[in-house]
């Protein structure tokens, strides 16, 4: 393992300042919140632990408890949806930026974060940061301050120094973590005290990508040969037993110090259709493949209320691994039949999203939606969508 310690001092100048940006209400000028009722009040929620399915053409806004759709809403284009970081509302990456689903309403409202090709959403510590692929901005802001009737949120901001495809996210004690790069390759992190002053840089991971936290609030990102992990001030390389071993999308969870990954071997494949995973353990620095025996996408891995490792294979099956064990420990039928990953990434596929207890599966192939009890392994709903699914979210506070 190579580490890098974070020095005393700042290393660069060049970390920009935040500034605070307050960004204004609907264009009336009346500065009520798009999502709010005549007296600037939210509007009230209608729908219970919303689900949001996006499709070509729309998104469609599930109630968690009755499993029925409420509300079906037209927006052109290939949109992907986020939890936002409350128990309210799911963040819709446009053309233009992010922009906020009042989920709990069933109504899309005209409230967005302006962003320039934008990419990851990370929820951590009470923060939600954004970052934009075009400009390479890092917009972070409260969750709970959304739709309070004022607009959107104060935010603060940093800008990366050059943009490319890439993820930041804040840590309790208010330091920075993002990545490094530009349009034509990537290269590694970097970490910005509250002050945001560089304390501590690597640029040993080619092809950076995707982000995941564990217990102890390491922070997990993946290379093209292992993972980087930021832990209590030190990032530390863990290589990947293969010379390429592509780690470009991870699953954390505050349960356990290991955070779940996918594993690529074949540089050269236009489309790479794994069978092994990674596990990540953040206090070992250790990396240990798991063979699952069926292959998986990126919307395939997820996390279990105890910090089992999930992963929706092609055979239909949620296998859940024990991450202590590296062993699968049990197998969960959902889907009737085998599936296979589209070429096109934009192309609906099976996709996993976990919340609480409960387990939501995708089926693009039947128009379905399932909810399966992870404690039992029962499938526990099953809706008929009107649409095609795509991406698959939903509320989610906290982490």
């Amino acid at each position: 393992m190579k580490q890098y310690r974070r020095s005393a001092a700042a290393l660069t100048a060049a970390a920009a300042t935040l500034a605070a940006l307050s960004a204004c209400g609907d264009e009336s000028g009346d500065g009520r919140d798009p999502g709010a009722d005549a007296s600037g009040s939210p509007a009230a929620a209608t729908v219970a632990e919303p689900l949001v399915v996006t499709y070509d053409g729309g998104l469609l806004v599930i109630d968690g408890e009755t499993f029925e759709v409420a509300e079906n809403i037209p927006l052109e284009g290939f949109n992907r949806v986020n939890p936002a970081g409350n128990d309210r509302h799911v963040l819709v990456s446009t053309p233009t930026g992010f922009r906020v689903l009042d989920a709990a309403a069933g109504e899309l409202t005209e409230d967005e974060f302006a962003a320039a090709e934008p990419g990851h959403v990370v929820r951590h510590a009470g923060r939600t940061v954004l970052f934009a692929d075009g400009s390479g901005e890092v917009t972070s802001f409260d969750p709970a301050a959304l739709g309070t009737g004022d607009g959107l949120p104060e935010t603060e901001t940093h800008t990366a120094a050059d943009p490319h495809h890439g993820v930041a996210i804040e840590l309790s004690n208010g330091e920075l973590l993002l990545t490094l790069g530009t349009e034509e390759e990537r290269s590694g992190i970097l970490v910005l005290d509250e002050n945001r002053e560089e304390i501590a840089r690597s640029e040993d991971c080619p092809g950076v990508h995707g982000e995941a936290t564990a217990q102890g609030e390491a922070v997990v990102i993946g290379c093209e040969d292992g993972v980087l992990v930021y832990r209590d001030g030190v990032i530390t390389k863990v290589d990947s037993p293969t010379e390429y071993g592509r780690i470009g999308n991870q699953a954390g969870s505050e349960e356990s110090p290991v955070v779940l990954g996918d594993y690529k071997q074949d540089a050269d494949a236009e489309l790479e259709r794994p069978e092994v995973v990674s596990l990540i353990d953040t206090e070992a620095g250790t990396l240990t493949r798991v063979d699952l025996g069926t292959s998986y996408t990126f919307r395939s891995l997820g996390r279990g209320p105890h910090g089992e490792a999930l992963v929706l294979g092609y055979d239909g099956h949620i296998h859940v691994i024990d991450p202590e064990s590296a062993e699968v420990v049990n197998t969960i039928p959902v889907l009737d039949g085998e599936w296979q990953e589209p070429l096109e990434w934009q192309q609906p596929r099976p996709a996993l999203f976990v919340r609480g207890h409960v387990a939501y599966v995708s089926d693009p192939g039947a128009n379905e939606l399932h909810a399966v009890d992870l404690e039992s392994g029962e499938v526990t709903d099953t809706l008929a969508l009107p649409e095609t699914p795509n991406e698959l979210s939903g509320v989610a506070a906290g982490e």
